[in-house]
């Protein structure tokens, strides 16, 4: 599917994409409704009804992935609830596998990712996933989501790239579109970005379920 020799530059979204979305799934649609009920002695499905709605309307916002606007917003220690659940933090099915790939096939790996700082300290310890990477370019440090073009012009005056020598791979429909637009060649996009939910039958992009799908049969030789 993608020809190795054209790519200098692969992105890499992290949660969805290297990290199973299961863990953000289930804390912001059932761990964090249950708990802001307890810690406010409300009703759990009152509660539910009400916040899940309050939560999306701020979709493909930066205030989306900030952990500090979600607990001001609602009053609680949100990255204190996450660590409750750290323990549903993990990767995708053979993402390290691709990623050890990546280190050996010497392509530059770029984390470019939504996830604001405080997701990022607590994933990348968890994971190791820093360790696969040369560099990390959350929206959060730009200021603008990558849903946007904003992001990607500031992405090339961070990390300079050749879009037409790029490979970019993220579960989100939206960011990929943006991503086409900025004029980066090579798009993949995930059909199962949470292990727990179904695979997505139709997408926009060309998918994989596994990163192995991407990988060339006789992979090239690496650098002595």
């Amino acid at each position: 599917m993608i020809n190795w020799s054209r790519i200098d530059t692969v992105l890499l979204d992290m949660d969805g994409t290297l990290l199973d979305l299961h863990f953000d799934s289930h804390f912001w649609l059932e761990h964090l409704p249950r708990r802001y009920a307890e810690l406010h002695k409300l009703d759990h499905d009152q509660v539910k009804a009400e916040l899940i709605p309050i939560i999306l309307a701020e979709k493909g916002k930066l205030n989306w992935y900030s952990l500090d606007y979600w607990s001001e917003r609602l009053g609680v220690d949100i990255v204190a609830l996450k660590h409750e659940i750290q323990h549903l933090i993990g990767f995708r099915a053979d993402a390290m596998d691709f990623l050890t790939w990546l280190k050996a096939a010497h392509p530059r790996v770029i984390l470019a990712t939504n996830a604001d700082r405080k997701s990022l300290e607590l994933k990348l310890k968890l994971t190791g996933l820093e360790d696969y990477l040369d560099a990390v370019v959350s929206s959060a440090d730009v200021g603008i989501p990558k849903e946007e073009q904003g992001y990607w012009q500031a992405l090339m005056k961070i990390e300079p790239f050749d879009p037409a020598r790029t490979l970019f791979i993220d579960d989100n429909e939206d960011v990929l579109e943006s991503a086409r637009h900025f004029g980066i060649a090579e798009l993949i996009t995930i059909t199962q970005p949470d292990s727990q939910s179904p695979i997505r039958q139709m997408t926009e992009f060309p998918a994989v379920t596994r990163f192995a799908e991407l990988q060339p049969v006789n992979p090239p030789k690496t650098a002595s």
